[in-house]
């Protein structure tokens, strides 16, 4: 899909330069070379697009509502190409250029949209997956019961595998004689996905070369889930994967590029949003007062369990926690004030973190920084919950956009299978497309409490 609209985006150029003067080669006598012009529209209107969520994996919503985000994205992408077009005149188009290019790219991408919606096949972008196994470890994979969730493979066959206690026996394909190999090989499958409880002594080590030989891709459960689902299984996942498993590297040219980005953006962001800060202020004063705080610093962990002291605006009660007990954010707290509610609901009362991440204490990208009367409990109860401080936390990141505000000892579990998942892939591509989609949050009011 993004390929295809790619395609549009950068073909709308020339089609309007055709329009306007007649052929390309006349349009190319007045503007120059059309192709860094139509690159340069074609990048900024698709990174808009992707921060409007349209190319979420396992994002859920109707047409409507993708096309409400597609103009959404079309207005704030030509905006930013404005800005871009005024400071590097050379690439500038023409106002008719420009807005036959916009028109066209509007048809042509809610047309696309339309066609793929109702007669492409989901089926053929799936993997076809048999699951080796029946018990604990393959139930995993029927407990991914929403659409959006199956969108990256269909079962095409379930095996029992030695040593599994058969939790569901409806639908297994008895070998009867035949090799693990054989069978996925008579399905047509892409995968065989290998989820026995117990493989010790009971691993078919032989069929699984064969298949893999075949040109059927053998892979582990937890790499499966992993792969489907944008997390780690902690309730699954073993110390030797995480050992041995690909990931969890941090180089120094990382960390390098990474507080270089957090130091741009961070800067940009501040100077972008001083009038913003400005008008939060007012705000606060009007409702609470002129003598009451602003900003609101609380001790947070972070990496490598060091504690410091997180910066936002103020969105509850000076006497929130008057007996100095720590409690979880709720759903319709009422402890937050008013100007607090919409302030946590378009998460502006995050922006003062920058100044976190220009001292170093915070990133842009990275796991929530929690509180450590908190922290201390969930280090004991969740496992591998320490994992999440070998990174810097973030203002925003994986888990923020996978699940919702948490609010107790269950959700912060789940969110960490999100933070690990972060912690072992992370690179500069998934923070950028983590930035561009926190775009969606902000617009939409996502999981803000």
């Amino acid at each position: 899909m993004a390929g295809v609209e790619t395609i549009i985006l950068l073909s709308s150029v020339y089609v309007a330069g055709i329009v306007v003067f007649g052929s390309i080669e006349d349009c190319q006598k007045i503007l120059g070379p059309l192709l860094p012009s139509a690159s340069l529209v074609a990048v900024t209107i698709m990174l808009s697009l992707v921060s409007m969520g349209l190319y979420h994996f396992h994002q859920r919503f109707y047409y409507r509502e993708a096309v409400v985000r597609l103009m959404v994205g079309l207005f704030a992408g030509s905006a930013a190409l404005a800005i871009i077009f005024y400071a590097f005149p050379s690439l500038a188009l023409t106002r008719e250029v420009a807005s036959i290019s916009l028109g066209y790219s509007l048809v042509f991408l809610l047309l696309a949209r339309l066609y793929f919606v109702r007669t492409v096949d989901e089926n053929a972008f799936r993997h076809r997956t048999v699951v080796f196994g029946a018990g604990e470890r393959a139930a995993s994979v029927s407990d991914l019961r929403r659409r959006a969730d199956r969108r990256g493979f269909k079962v095409v066959g379930r095996v029992a595998a030695a040593g599994d206690k058969v939790l569901d026996k409806s639908g297994l394909i008895e070998l009867d004689g035949r090799s693990i190999a054989d069978v996925a090989t008579e399905a047509e499958a892409d995968e065989i996905v290998v989820a026995m409880d117990n493989r010790r002594g009971n691993l078919p080590i032989r069929d699984l070369l064969d298949a893999k030989l075949r040109g059927i891709q053998v892979i582990d459960i937890l790499e499966f889930l992993e792969r489907e689902t944008g997390k780690i299984r902690i309730d699954i996942v073993n110390p030797g994967w995480l050992i041995f498993g690909t990931g969890f590297r941090s180089s120094r040219y990382s960390k390098s590029y990474k507080r270089l980005i957090d130091i741009f953006v961070s800067g940009l962001l501040l100077s972008l949003a001083l009038p913003i800060m400005l008008l939060i202020i007012i705000a606060i004063k009007i409702e609470d007062g002129f003598s009451a705080p602003i900003l609101y610093r609380q001790l947070r962990v972070g990496r490598n369990n060091k504690p410091f002291n997180v910066v936002k605006f103020r969105s509850m009660r000076v006497d929130a926690e008057a007996d100095g007990q720590a409690v979880w954010a709720q759903k319709n707290d009422s402890r937050v004030t008013r100007v607090g509610a919409c302030l946590r609901k378009s998460r502006l009362d995050e922006i003062p973190q920058v100044l976190n991440v220009l001292r170093g204490q915070m990133s842009l990208v990275g796991p929530r920084p929690e509180r450590p009367e908190f922290v201390e409990g969930l280090r004991e109860s969740v496992p591998y919950y320490a994992e999440r401080h070998t990174v810097k936390p973030g203002i925003t990141g994986w888990a923020q956009l996978r699940y919702s505000y948490g609010a107790s000892e269950d959700d912060a579990a789940e969110k960490l299978q999100y933070d690990l998942y972060y912690v072992k892939n992370q690179n500069i591509v998934l923070d950028i497309m983590i930035i561009l989609q926190t775009v969606e949050v902000v617009l939409w009011g996502k999981g803000a409490r």
